[in-house]
């Protein structure tokens, strides 16, 4: 679900919004990298700065989620929606999906708006992530038909490792993250509340986590090391938020 195996043509062909979103990553940073252009403008004018947005400069928004701050950022927000933006483009289909990743970027942006100070500038596509990380909570809880337990387990680990990691990391917009994941996951959820599956998959989850904790201690160190190691550089994408 999570592996790619598709040729480049079978890729654009099956995922075009991911596609689309990688290309706009892609073509920004260039306009912003390469001195032929005026590179300045396309930051002044794109990232989300609080004062402008308040001052009615509304569409930073929506283009902050998709400018970023370096080719490092741009690399790795675009790797983690290579990996996890083709199983729920798959899911949703293609019209569905666009509307849950910009909502969630912008439910993030928003989020950022009201409680960040008026001179706090933001760019990346780290909320608008995190809501497809959210969305997939949203599925774990109300219709686990449609992933497989396995799948459902990474989900909740790297979900648990990228809050985490949140906190730990300097110069990452927290707010961004959390309400990102947030809107995410209402999205996903509101639809299909029922409170016995919300009860039942509480109950799962943590059954889930214990077992995990029991098996963890019969695991060499240098094993956990290796696979927190593979996790952490799956979700730098995520942690490169500026």
């Amino acid at each position: 679900m999570f592996t790619r195996t598709e040729s480049f043509r079978d890729f654009i062909r099956l995922y075009p919004i991911v596609s689309i979103i990688i290309t706009i990553h892609l073509g920004l940073y260039l306009l912003t990298s390469l001195t032929i252009f005026p590179n300045s403008w396309f930051f002044e004018n794109l990232s989300g700065v609080n004062l402008y947005i308040m001052e009615g400069e509304y569409w930073r928004l929506f283009t902050s989620t998709f400018i970023h701050s370096g080719f490092s950022h741009m690399l790795f927000n675009s790797f983690s929606l290579v990996l996890f933006g083709p199983a729920l483009e798959r899911i949703l289909g293609s019209g569905r999906f666009l509307f849950i990743y910009l909502l969630s970027g912008f439910i993030a942006n928003v989020a950022t708006l009201m409680i960040q100070p008026l001179t706090y500038t933001h760019v990346g596509s780290s909320g608008a992530i995190f809501g497809l990380f959210g969305y997939y909570l949203a599925i774990i809880m109300f219709r686990k038909h449609m992933l497989s337990k396995q799948n459902s387990q990474i989900i909740l680990t790297l979900c648990v490792v990228s809050l985490i990691m949140t906190f730990l990391q300097p110069n990452i917009n927290i707010t961004a993250h959390l309400f990102g994941l947030l809107g995410g996951f209402l999205l996903g959820a509101i639809p299909y509340f029922n409170k016995k599956d919300f009860s039942d998959s509480i109950r799962g989850t943590a059954n889930w986590a214990s077992s995990k904790k029991n098996s963890l201690s019969y695991q060499s160190p240098l094993k956990v090391i290796v696979w927190a190691a593979i996790i952490i550089v799956a979700i730098l994408g995520l942690l490169a938020q500026k």
